[in-house]
């Protein structure tokens, strides 16, 4: 695979500033000819609850369990979990992974036709024995899909328990049916898992959705890529955060890699670019001063393929010093739409209708500022946008449900700025 790394940002900072931010793109041309260089693994895990006898759902999941399976490209391993209150292998038999063939595929399609609403919902449980499965293909691209339709029934912290054992050890994309289930819930394991989360309010549209998933999955041919960064004497990391195509906080998520050095884990890739947010504090220095802030590389194993440098020079050039960087500055606005969506949800639901409108009518701004169409076309399903510049809005009377899970769920996905902007 060939990848670029290439920083943006103000270098010149004014006297006595400490902080320095630079978006880091990375591109990957992806692999020649298009053929992965580690093998692929596939999971695919249905919620069978109870619940989902309700509106069709069961029948719909398993159509969309079928569609994914036959997305699968040859030679991949699969398996399909049935979620209860345990996690139960449905196919191929327990403990062992399917090699993709026409054969397999068509046996797994025959074996989806078993599932049956009927148990709790165990999570936790779920993604551990994805994890059993998967630590049987150490080096694969690791994937899997959970769908969903409500809450997690185990004990409190257990799930936590199990994130925090497995967290960034496979990517997980987490889907919920309806509306009976919890945002943050699947918020939470999808960040663990560098996976994505979002509703699929209908349950007739669940096939398209487990198929643009799979789909997706298959176009990603390398394992295992992490931002490695290194900072010298008086310099510190603030944050890593991915910032495109969604925001997520990769900062707790470092491991350290020798003196003053520590990766940060970007899951699998394909043909693709990211943006990244990298924030470092340093020691303030004199008019004049130059210095290497960090040295951020994109690395496989020990094979490093990319490499860009964050810098700072000191001047009393007020001029210079109060540039605004446009990306760091777009993706800091991205940041905050993303968090005053959230906060104006969560105060709705607490019944202050003051602070939401405040917080959605600053979301609204941000969303039109930044050129985000489909965050501000989600923001009109919860409040009329009277005037988006100024952030003028009204809080509609009523919202359904699946609107403002569609807001929530997408609020940390962000557009990309132009670059020669």
């Amino acid at each position: 695979m060939a990848y670029t790394a290439e920083a943006f940002q103000n270098e010149f900072l004014a006297l006595g500033a400490t902080e320095v931010n630079a978006i880091v793109t990375v591109t990957s041309s992806g692999a020649e000819g298009g053929l992965r260089t580690a093998g692929a693994t596939e999971i695919i895990i249905v919620d069978c609850s109870g619940s989902m006898q309700a509106e069709g759902r069961m029948i719909a999941a398993r159509q969309a369990a079928k569609a994914a399976v036959n997305c699968i490209d040859d030679g991949v391993r699969f398996a399909i979990v049935a979620g209860v209150s345990t996690a139960q292998q449905l196919f191929p038999a327990p403990g062992q992974l399917a090699v993709a063939t026409p054969e397999t595929r068509a046996q797994a399609v025959h074996a989806i036709d078993r599932l049956q609403a009927n148990g709790g919902t165990a999570m936790g449980a779920w993604l551990k024995l994805a994890h059993q499965l998967f630590a049987q293909r150490p080096g694969d691209i690791q994937h899997a899909i959970l769908l969903t339709d409500g809450e997690n029934g185990e004990y409190k912290g257990y799930l936590e328990s199990v994130l925090q054992e497995i967290g960034g050890s496979f990517t997980c994309d987490c889907r919920g049916v309806g509306t009976n289930w919890t945002v943050s819930e699947l918020r939470k394991i999808a960040t663990a898992m560098l996976g994505t989360v979002d509703i699929v309010a209908r349950p007739q549209d669940l096939a398209a959705a487990f198929e643009q998933m799979m789909t997706a999955a298959m176009g990603k041919t390398s394992a295992g890529v992490q931002l490695k960064v290194w900072t010298p004497v008086n310099s510190t990391i603030r944050f890593v955060k991915q910032v495109e195509p969604q925001m997520v906080d990769l900062t707790g998520k470092r491991s350290e890699d020798g003196p003053r050095a520590g990766r940060y884990p970007l899951g699998s890739w394909g043909s693709e670019s990211r943006d990244y947010h990298v924030c470092v504090d340093v020691t303030a220095g004199a008019a004049g001063d130059e210095m290497l802030a960090a040295r951020v590389s994109v690395v496989e194993g020990d094979v490093a393929h990319a490499q860009c440098l964050v810098r700072a020079v000191w001047t009393d050039d007020a001029a210079l010093s109060a540039r605004i960087n446009r990306q760091v500055a777009h993706y800091t606005g991205q940041a905050e739409l993303a968090d005053v969506i959230q906060a104006g949800i969560e105060a709705r639901k607490a019944g202050d209708d003051r602070t939401a409108t405040l917080k959605f009518g600053r979301a609204a701004q941000l969303a039109h500022q930044s050129g985000n169409t489909a965050t501000e076309e989600l923001l009109s399903t919860v409040v009329e946008i009277e005037d988006a510049a100024t952030g003028t809005v009204r809080l509609r009377r009523r919202i359904e449900a699946a609107d403002e899970m569609a807001l929530d769920t997408r609020s940390t996905k962000t557009v990309r700025v132009g670059r020669g902007q």
